[in-house]
């Protein structure tokens, strides 16, 4: 779904999926902003509860100061948030291939769709006929 480590040059690299699997040619990004959820939901849930686990562990095991009590909680998940982030969308594809799986578009086979429909030309359909705001009003 993703650049393999080994070839990821940037943070771009690393955050950004393929545009789709190069298999099946399944298209990852249904639309624009389709991964928002996958940063939001995903991302920041499993980042707040791996906060929430280390704070709760240091509080409990270290008596710190609050500000070292927050140095020492937020660095940990502002790293894991970002090495996570490949996972939450990963995670989130495939919760909506799941609840919303695709369905085969069978015109796109041989012979058939576009270049099945303009080599048969057949006879014009006639759009249908738009009324007049003042068709509309009915007399009284």
């Amino acid at each position: 779904m993703f650049i393999p480590l080994r070839r990821t040059r940037s943070l771009h690299d690393w955050l950004t999926p393929l545009d789709g699997c190069p298999r099946c040619g399944y298209a990852y990004e249904r639309e624009i902003g389709y991964f928002l959820m996958a940063i939001w939901a995903v991302g920041y849930g499993f980042g707040t509860l791996f906060g929430l686990a280390v704070y709760l562990y240091l509080e409990v095991n270290y008596h710190f100061s609050i500000s070292m009590l927050l140095i020492s909680t937020l660095v940990p998940v502002f790293v894991f948030v970002l090495f996570f982030a490949r996972h939450a969308k990963a995670y989130y594809l495939a919760f909506d291939h799941f609840v919303d799986p695709p369905v085969p578009d069978f015109d796109d086979s041989p012979g058939r769709g576009d270049d099945h429909a303009s080599a048969t030309p057949g006879p014009p359909t006639a759009a249908p006929a738009s009324r007049a705001p003042s068709d509309m009003i009915e007399p009284r």
